[in-house]
């Protein structure tokens, strides 16, 4: 995966397929406040729409939500709004700006209450590495590939970085000094039905070691996807083994064990604590989703820090994951 250049934080050319989608992701965690976000803005000009979520991490079992879509038919680069947030890229590459003032639904993760509640939010992302990725262009592929690259897009990329600023709930206000997270930006086809699972790992140990990247499940067979940025340079991930220990309800991840295998043939082996775990279900053309958003401690070669594992389940008829969880 090569380090990609500013201009792919820019639109890219709209393709046939109606489908087509680019979208914007950010995740971010402050342990001192124990709070963050996890956040997608997503533009499909080809169905006319733009449309957001952003879901934001509060101190204890909460986590409050804020949904939103807008006709939009011309592409959007600098400037992204809709639902009452906002996204501003501020230097291509470098600094981005996210800022909300809409009304959430605050979820109780625990107990499942649920209530409203006025969230004001503005941080700033400033990036730590380059960006790592893939431009999509070149060959389909073959197999796993080319399956992956008309459901979940063709063009991606990945970056590490920092984020201060402050985030006000019901008034209460959160001061984020110690967050670090990742981002991302796809570009292509993307239809949420289209991967059997997937395991997403967003990595940060410190502000010099970090990962990226995701196992998919396709009728083809697994496509391993990746990064690792250490020692001030960054290697493709040519595997990820993962092993999984499980809440009682047999769905639900607690504990994942991976081992990261690099091109150079480093083995990289990592822990998630999940901390908690936000369920997001969903059902398009008769297909049940269901993605667990894990918040979660990284351990690393005797250092820790915090990320995301998440792990996305295509249900049957019964509500079981159609590949069993490793």
């Amino acid at each position: 995966m090569p380090i990609l250049s500013e201009r792919h934080d820019f639109q890219h050319p709209v393709e046939g397929d109606e489908a087509w989608s680019e979208s914007y992701y950010f995740n971010a965690y402050d342990p001192g406040c124990d709070a963050g976000l996890f956040t997608r803005v997503g533009i499909r000009p080809n169905e006319g729409t733009i449309d957001v979520g952003l879901s934001v991490w509060l101190p204890g079992d909460e986590i409050a939500h804020v949904f939103g879509v807008r006709e939009q038919k011309e592409m959007l680069d600098r400037v992204l709004e809709v639902g009452g947030v906002r996204y501003e890229m501020v230097a291509p590459m470098k600094t981005w700006r996210i800022a909300a003032d809409a009304e959430a639904y605050v979820r109780n993760l625990a107990s499942g209450a649920r209530r409203k509640a006025p969230l004001a939010l503005d941080l700033r992302f400033e990036a730590l590495i380059p960006a790592v990725g893939s431009d999509g262009q070149g060959s389909e592929g073959q197999g796993a590939s080319a399956e992956t690259r008309k459901t979940v897009g063709k063009g991606h990329l990945e970056q590490a970085g920092r984020w201060t600023g402050t985030i006000a709930v019901d008034g209460r206000r959160l001061e984020l000094g110690e967050a670090r997270g990742n981002r991302d930006k796809s570009w292509g086809p993307r239809r949420w039905g289209g991967p059997r699972m997937w395991r997403w790992f967003s990595i940060n140990i410190g502000d010099d070691v970090h990962f990226g990247g995701i196992r998919i499940g396709t009728d083809a067979g697994d496509l391993h996807r990746g990064w690792v940025w250490k020692d001030g340079a960054h290697a493709s991930i040519r595997e990820w083994d993962v092993r999984t220990e499980l809440a009682e309800d047999g769905v639900t991840h607690q504990v994942s064990h991976v081992r990261a295998t690099d091109k150079r043939d480093r083995v990289h082996e990592l822990r998630a604590d999940v901390l908690r775990v936000a369920p997001m279900p969903s059902e398009r053309g008769g297909k049940k989703t269901l993605v667990n958003e894990g918040l979660a401690r990284w351990t690393y070669e005797g250092r820790s820090g915090h990320g995301i594992a998440e792990y996305l389940h295509q249900l049957d008829a019964d509500g079981r994951p159609v590949v069993p969880i490793a």
